[in-house]
């Protein structure tokens, strides 16, 4: 039986002995999958699998079993390979089949040639997803990963051993003298479960969007859809069910690592020979740069496993439907209580002491789009937290509140300038055959928290305008319509928006609260510092399980309750016909929905109803007063 070392530093050697041990058959390929998935159920052994997110490429062993939990930015168009072609030994006229599968380059032994006419060869297709790490993912999510990974690695001994990470620039003087890498190569073995390097490593292999190409002037657009974002951006290449993948899926893929330098090779020399004869190629010059960057920058990987992550909260099971999943749900559930009343009391400090803000920030964290009724998107609870005090630190820390607290997030700062000058909106390059990324690019269940308070007086461009409505959209119909120059596509999304403002927002909004602090403390930065350093660590997780565990609970209303909230509503209407509409109802069964779920009942119970009454009572009540106080201005 192959050990553990084989699977994960050799995966092509138990791929052949299953290709070897199944010809002629055709289904040697769901062995594959079948033998890969079976050891990964074994004893947590997807914690031995190292991953790209954690660990720089350079410490990974090429061919070797790796994993990325990643978003899908884009994808390319699919592509042409020889799934099984044949080898001819010109001396001897000795004939070996060979498997293409999981390869970019045929390989063939030495005195061996590709018959290229065999009767044998089997040409097949396969999708490339150009892939990039979840944006906005917090640090400790990448923390609590980092930390359940057994994974053993050690700097590639492909590269020379006295230095732990080679610079971009040494990564291209590789790719422009390849024979060093060969002369290195030689005698290489490295075994991912050896050595003692510590289990936290270097930084991400790129430390930005830009990155440095061979035989390119320009410099390599990671197309990272949020600024300042860090980790690998992969090409990862799909021979299965891609159809049921789409852009913005979040997957975690478990697949073999191509960093061959020769990829870096053909492809320059591709670029080069396009340039003597434009017929040989129909690709651009800024299509192949793209399409086939540097293996060293943008590693490949190619696909074993591949799965839709639920969520990326990593302490919580990746699949709540398993037996042993729904122990840990029931265990949490029988906990709940204190835990909601810590977190409103944790987030009615972070709001100086106001607890009705804190109570509609929790329902605003756990709801999400359930459904879809034609346009219309059920479930999104847009927030305008109104009131916050201006040029303060205030929103900053509510946001790094919210980092702590929820798995991704982004805090967009809606100032003249970055309005104007952002790209919000991803468009079409033709040119390069491929979607460019922009800010509102973002996987399901991101938390976006737009600060207006940010904003000043100035005029906005037609990019500014363009911004704005995008993010209108957005909040309202949970969709982006992305730019493909000669028409609009539309990709639904499903992102919770939090607006921060001092007097209502210019934008929409399901829900305005208009903040009341019941404290002004002296020094806000050292306040807002003591919330975070006060909560316990097991708390904090308890929280982040807490938000994230709700949103994934089915809700329901019984017929009887269905009938006593319409009557209800009916005598609501005749006590008061002016003020009450129907969006009124819409909304307050919203807020009872998260009400009940943030108590763990996934039904509506005329306690919930009633008290979703209240609360929506002294919201309205808050507003009004406001509104006397200020005039017009809510």
């Amino acid at each position: 039986m192959p050990c553990v070392a084989d699977w994960l530093n050799n995966p092509f050697s138990i791929v052949q002995g299953i290709f070897a041990q199944n010809l002629p058959n055709s289904d040697w390929e769901k062995k594959v999958t079948d033998y890969f998935k079976e050891k990964l159920k074994e004893n947590n052994a997807t914690n031995w699998v190292p991953s790209l997110n954690d660990v720089p490429v350079h410490y990974l062993k090429p061919n070797s079993l790796v994993k990325f939990r990643c978003m899908v930015q884009d994808m390319f168009d699919p592509e042409f390979y020889m799934g099984v072609y044949e080898t001819v030994d010109p001396n001897t006229n000795a004939r070996v089949l060979h498997f293409g599968k999981y390869r970019d380059v045929a390989e063939c032994g030495p005195q061996q040639e590709i018959d290229l006419n065999s009767s044998q060869t089997v040409t097949l297709e396969r999708q490339t997803f150009y892939c990039v790490p979840v944006p906005g993912e917090s640090a400790w999510v990448k923390e609590a990963y980092i930390s359940a990974s057994q994974a053993r690695v050690s700097p590639s001994t492909s590269y020379t051993p006295s230095r732990h990470k080679r610079s971009y620039e040494e990564d291209e003087d590789m790719e422009l003298h390849p024979s060093k890498q060969k002369e290195q190569h030689i005698g290489s073995g490295g075994d991912i479960h050896g050595c003692g390097e510590p289990k936290r490593l270097e930084t991400e292999a790129s430390a930005g969007h830009h990155l440095i190409s061979p035989n390119c002037s320009p410099p390599l657009d990671l197309n990272f859809p949020l600024p300042g974002e860090k980790g690998p951006a992969c090409l990862v290449k799909v021979y299965e069910s891609w159809d049921s993948f789409k852009v913005n899926d979040v997957l975690e893929v478990y697949g073999i690592l191509s960093v061959d330098p020769v990829l870096s090779i053909v492809n320059n020399e591709e670029r080069d020979n396009s340039t003597l004869d434009p017929m040989e190629c129909m690709d651009t010059v800024e299509e192949q740069r793209v399409h086939s960057p540097p293996a060293s920058l943008v590693p490949r990987i190619h696909v074993i496993l591949a799965q839709k992550l639920q969520h990326i909260n990593p302490l919580l099971p990746a699949c709540l439907n398993e037996e042993e999943s729904k122990t840990f749900v029931s265990n949490f559930m029988s906990e709940l209580s204190p835990v909601r009343a810590e977190l409103l009391g944790f987030l009615t400090h972070a709001f100086l002491g106001d607890s009705l803000a804190a109570e509609y920030l929790i329902l605003h964290l756990i709801s999400t789009v359930y459904a879809r009724r034609d346009v219309l998107p059920l479930g999104k609870f847009t927030v305008n937290l109104s009131g916050c005090p201006r040029n303060s630190v205030f929103t900053e820390h509510i946001y790094r509140i919210i980092q702590q607290l929820v798995p991704a997030s982004y805090r967009l700062q809606m100032t003249i300038e970055n309005m104007n000058h952002s790209r919000f909106i991803p468009h079409k390059d033709y040119t390069a055959n491929r979607l460019v990324s922009g800010v509102l690019q973002l996987a399901s269940n991101t938390s976006l928290v737009v600060d207006e308070t940010q904003l000043e007086q100035g005029q906005l461009d037609t990019t500014g305008v363009h911004n704005v409505k995008a993010l209108g959209n957005l909040i309202t119909w949970q969709k982006v319509d992305y730019d493909f120059s000669y028409h609009q596509m539309e990709f639904p999304c499903n992102i919770n928006v939090l607006i921060t403002s001092e007097g209502r927002s210019l934008l929409p909004s399901d829900c305005q609260v208009h903040l009341q602090p019941q404290i002004i403390p002296p020094n806000m930065e050292e306040y807002m510092n003591s919330l975070l350093t006060a909560v316990l660590p097991s708390v904090l997780n308890k929280f982040r399980i807490y938000l994230s565990l709700l949103r994934l609970l089915d809700y329901s209303i019984s017929d009887e309750v269905t009938k006593a909230v319409e009557e209800d509503f009916v005598e609501m209407r005749k006590n008061d016909p002016e003020s009450i509409t129907a969006d009124d109802l819409h909304r307050t069964l919203l807020v009872a929905r998260f009400l009940s779920l943030s108590a763990g009942q996934t039904t509506l119970s005329r306690e919930r109803w009633l008290r979703a009454k209240q609360l929506e009572a002294l919201r309205k009540a808050r507003l009004q007063q406001q509104k006397c106080v200020n005039g017009n201005e809510l």
